[in-house]
């Protein structure tokens, strides 16, 4: 089966997300990451990173859980089963791209 014709997921193919989403898939299946640390790995800032969650969480690829911690708040980001069918799925046509290029 020949998947090169088959366009890339759009949510997904943004460097940003892409790079949220690769991130994500290497945390086990019902894990989480806290956002400083998701920010600290990707490099990038508060606010840019939670925008690209907002359409992540939008498409049902990502879920965030706020909890409290005493008094202080924390975020936990994690991909949804189908967000990391998604990725999976991403990853698979892209590799059919280049192995067709």
């Amino acid at each position: 089966m020949n998947n090169a014709s088959e366009p890339l997921d759009p949510v997904i193919h943004a460097q940003s997300r892409l790079r949220i989403m690769a991130t994500l898939a290497a945390v086990p299946p019902g894990d989480a990451l806290v956002f400083p640390r998701l920010r600290q790995l990707l490099g990038m800032t508060a606010g840019n990173l939670s925008t690209h969650l907002s359409k992540l969480e939008a498409a049902g690829y990502v879920e965030q859980s706020k909890t409290f911690s005493g008094r202080t708040p924390a975020t936990y980001v994690s991909l949804t089963d189908n967000g990391r069918a998604a990725f999976n799925d991403y990853t698979r046509r892209l590799r059919a791209l280049l192995d067709d290029a």
